[in-house]
């Protein structure tokens, strides 16, 4: 897994997408951080958070696009499917990677909870939970564009189905608004990611949160490796 781990994270940083992700993620977070706490003088970085998981569900598919696709299109997926590695080694390594290139754009977040310390005291626990919901969702969206990237071995194709699920959970939450059963009513916002990371974002550690966003994770990798496991036997 460390292998994969550390091939990954070098592809990374040697073609744009990294950098890209990180800058446009830097770009946003200290817009709103100058919109919502600096010009406003404000203490609490709640706003930044919940303006940001728009921003995140659009800018994750650009990093998972790739994990799987090019090595479906450059054949050498055959060559990891026949390797000594585990499919699990395998999967968990690339998603460790997105996910550390993810942690590195959100760490930022933390800088800004500095700033604001050298200036009033923060509420620290609001800002590290919130931290921890933004962290738990990008778990979700990079196992979820994981998953999409290893159904096609074009790289726009599964950027574009991640695009399609980041608006689907945007729009998720309005559709309720629209039903009248209250069971689909219920039904849709139990798939609403966007109440369990506000949640985060307003300093309230929900377990239920933690653990459907942990759920989610699991059940995807879990699928990304099913996928494998046929490809391999097929």
């Amino acid at each position: 897994m460390r292998a994969v781990l550390r091939r990954e994270l070098s592809a990374y940083f040697h073609s744009p997408i990294g950098y890209v992700f990180l800058a446009v993620f830097y770009f946003f977070s200290g817009y709103f951080f100058t919109l919502t706490c600096l010009r406003s003088m404000n203490a609490s970085l709640s706003g930044v958070f919940a303006g940001l998981f728009s921003i995140l569900l659009f800018l994750v598919p650009i990093l998972t696009m790739r994990l799987m696709s090019e090595e479906l299109k450059a054949k050498t997926d055959q060559l990891l499917l026949t390797s000594p590695i585990s499919l699990t080694g395998m999967v968990l390594g690339k998603y460790f990677a997105a996910l550390l290139v993810y942690l590195l754009g959100i760490s930022v977040t933390l800088v800004y909870a500095l700033v604001i310390s050298s200036l009033t005291s923060p509420n620290w626990p609001m800002v590290l939970g919130s931290f921890l919901g933004a962290l738990l969702l990008g778990m979700a969206i990079i196992a979820i564009g994981m998953f999409i990237s290893s159904l096609t071995q074009n790289q726009v194709i599964a950027a574009v189905g991640g695009f399609g699920v980041a608006l689907f959970l945007i729009l998720i939450d309005g559709l309720g608004s629209y039903l009248s059963n209250e069971a689909l009513v219920n039904l849709v916002m139990a798939l609403s990611f966007y109440q369990r990371f506000e949640s985060f974002a307003l300093g309230i550690l929900s377990l239920s949160g933690v653990g459907f966003f942990l759920g989610v994770t699991t059940i995807f990798i879990f699928l990304t490796i099913r996928v494998f496991e046929k490809r391999r036997w097929s």
